[in-house]
């Protein structure tokens, strides 16, 4: 009988770190549990997690290098792959420059050090991602206003949480685990939920805020206002470590808590419980997630966000929002030689509208669909994506398809034929996280750094990391023999090689708490500047405000016989990853169609019943969606899933338009925010109506 192994490794399913133990057994992994001794996740894993080997094992996943040839798919070996992509990239860099070529990728499988450091040799400072409007948008606005991204401090002990937009337990993202936010829960703590959604955690609430979606902004102004009218604000930080807080305040309570209720649906009296709740109950946290940073307003609430944290002594002190220390390993920029980019840089699409994106190194979407279909300022002519689907997840998804049709050349590297990937001319299977060696989490600001251990080898497929080092020496660039080679250079500071690391399973940073008391704050003035230096030199407003979506009840009223509805889009699930997952069984199971959930007032009103398919349909197009009542959101609002696509639909296109939530956003220049270039996907209006054609 075969012996069973078992590998101790960290997931990446979803945002990553929860620790797995993986059984093997004759080379193939047979099961996955939970990790108990993993610092992390302390042996909790989701239905994402444990559904791995559907999706490792899956029969439509692809295990070998594709090309395509008069419109079909053909298998080539790994080295007519390469020799190809690097053909093609080299006839695009001669012709019009290496910044003609886009790098993209999703939310990522922690790859990023590889994927940046091969777009910045190759000399492009063009490169896509998720983060204009997902986090990376979120650690721009606090560099520039604390210099470093506050988290919530759960280990700490805080006495009052503000979960303002973020389900931790069916998302676990970017720095966080559900399991450290329900400990703190289940020990007393205080509990607001800021959410247009009475979901799980809004009836657990002490308080939940049921705002009108996109206004995330004008209540912490809200909550800003209480906190200074009452003196509820640290003094001796405010006096020490702030700086521009006359200005700020005046700005502040230039606003009414009136306007703050007209413009947010919450009632004066609820904001101003939540406010004193969230100032005079020490410590508290604030938890946000992505629905602040997927608007008009990205940057501004996030700003706003971190002068509640600081303005109430809640940064970088225990059970608030800190600066974790990082282990003593090399980070993602170090790894990725941003300076060989040099003058390079002043060509990014964009950089000059929106300088905090370029400042972080990306390019929002839609300057990149402008310079295919328009070739202004110039022409991108090539593409390499990876693990993303920007047919499905990016807004003004027909603008998506029909640019990345025009590319001359497009590589795709993903597990599976998603509608994105079918636009390519060339696939490169990826490993899943079964199949990786990597030092996990380098890129969080948790202060962690994990070993994820192969556990298994499937097909021809290689680990992100492997075809970014390959390709890039095939294009004469600096990169080391094998992947375990480049992870000894990133723990070479903490003196420790991969093999040893291995064995150790993950490093911590040794955690101190107000290091500003010595070292001040990362910022031109060394201050939490609440009155920004940095947007006061680029000529932009220095202090944050509100700006109402550009499609809303109150910036479009023109529409509203028409459009009656608000559309709350980005619906998230514990099942799928974005646009990832459609194809496992077990996860399809759960939930099996895409879903729209409405009030039963609004079903009442425009005859829809519960299961029913229903049109959703905004002034850009329309998509259908199954209809799911909910007493819990306002009457005027809807909430759907995005991330929809049917790997079951064997055309080309996998019903990429039939349930794309993506159909209906914009991505306008008008509608995007002002510096970062976030896309407002999160509000805009739409009517809906009984599907018959089903």
């Amino acid at each position: 009988m075969s012996e069973i192994k078992k590998v101790r490794t960290v997931c990446r399913s979803c945002h990553g770190g929860c620790g797995v133990i993986v059984h093997v057994k004759d080379g193939k992994a047979v099961k996955v549990e939970g990790d108990p001794e993993s610092p992390i996740s302390r042996g909790s894993l989701c239905s994402k997690g444990l559904s791995i080997l559907q999706l490792a094992y899956h029969p439509e996943r692809i295990l070998h290098p594709l090309k395509k040839v008069d419109g079909n798919w053909k298998r080539v070996s790994w080295n007519e792959a390469l020799d190809i992509t690097v053909e093609n990239l080299n006839r695009v860099i001669k012709e019009y420059g290496p910044e003609s070529v886009v790098i993209g990728q999703g939310t990522g499988r922690d790859y990023e050090s590889h994927l940046y450091r091969f777009a910045n040799l190759l000399g492009t400072p063009n490169v896509l991602t998720a983060g204009h409007m997902c986090y990376v948008s979120r650690v721009g606005a606090t560099l520039i206003t604390c210099g470093n991204l506050p988290v919530a401090d759960y280990r700490g002990n805080p006495r009052c949480i503000v979960m303002w937009a973020c389900n931790p337990l069916w998302t676990n993202p970017d720095e966080y685990k559900g399991i450290d936010f329900w400990d703190a829960y289940k020990k007393g703590a205080k509990l607001i939920v800021i959410d247009p959604r009475k979901g799980f955690l809004a009836k657990k609430a002490d308080l939940w805020l049921q705002l009108r979606p996109g206004t995330d902004g004008a209540l912490a102004i809200g909550f800003l206002k209480v906190i200074i009218e009452e003196n509820l604000y640290d003094r001796d930080f405010v006096e020490n470590y702030i700086h521009g807080w006359g200005p700020f305040k005046e700005r502040i309570l230039g606003h009414s808590l009136e306007w703050v209720e007209e413009v947010t649906w919450v009632k004066r009296d609820l904001i101003v419980q939540a406010a004193r709740m969230y100032a005079n109950t020490k410590p508290a946290a604030i938890h946000w997630g992505v629905p602040t940073e997927q608007t008009i307003n990205c940057t501004d609430c996030t700003r706003l966000l971190t002068a509640l944290m600081a303005i109430t002594g809640n940064l970088d002190s225990p059970g608030g929002n800190v600066f974790y220390v990082p282990p003593n390993v090399r980070k993602v920029s170090d790894f990725a030689l941003h300076k060989e980019l040099g003058e390079r840089a002043k060509k990014r699409l964009g950089g000059e509208q929106y300088k905090l994106a370029s400042r972080v190194a990306l390019i929002t979407p839609k300057v990149a669909w402008e310079a295919i279909l328009t070739g202004k300022p110039y022409p991108l002519k090539a593409g390499l994506l990876c693990g993303t689907n920007p047919v499905v997840t990016r807004a003004n998804a027909r603008e998506v398809y029909e640019a990345l049709k025009r590319l001359e050349f497009l590589v795709v590297i993903d597990f599976f034929m998603t509608p994105t990937a079918e636009l390519a001319h060339l696939f490169l299977p990826a490993a899943t996280w079964l199949e990786v060696n990597h030092v996990a989490d380098n890129w969080k600001r948790h202060g962690f750094v994990l070993a994820r251990q192969k556990a298994v080898e499937i097909g021809e497929a290689w680990q992100d990391h492997k075809i970014f080092m390959e390709l890039g020496k095939r294009m004469g660039q600096m990169w080391w023999d094998t992947v375990e080679d480049a992870l000894d250079y990133i723990l070479e500071p903490a003196g420790l090689t991969w093999e040893e690391f291995k064995r150790i399973g993950y490093l911590q940073g040794q955690m101190e708490y107000y290091k500003y008391r010595e070292k001040g704050f990362s910022t031109p003035t060394g201050k939490v500047e609440l009155y920004s230096t940095i947007l006061e030199k680029w000529g932009r407003d220095p202090l944050p405000k509100y700006t109402e979506p550009p499609e809303s009840p109150l910036s479009r009223p023109d529409l509203l016989k028409r459009y009656p509805y608000i559309l709350n889009a980005g619906l998230r699930t514990p099942t799928f990853f974005h646009s990832a997952n459609r194809q496992i069984p077990w996860l399809r199971e759960i939930r099996p169609h895409p879903i729209v959930e409405i009030h039963p007032e609004t079903a009442q009103k425009e005859g829809i019943e519960e299961g029913m398919w229903v049109w959703i349909e905004s002034t850009r197009g329309k998509v259908r969606l199954k209809a799911k009542l909910n007493e819990g959101i306002h009457p005027k609002v809807v909430v759907a899933e995005h991330g929809w696509w049917f790997p079951e639909i064997k055309d080309p296109g996998h019903g990429w338009e039939i349930s794309n939530i993506n159909i209906l956003t914009d991505n306008s220049h008008e509608s995007m925010d002002p510096v970062m270039g976030a896309t407002n996907i999160r509000v805009l209006l739409c009517n809906i109506s009984p599907c018959k054609e089903v």
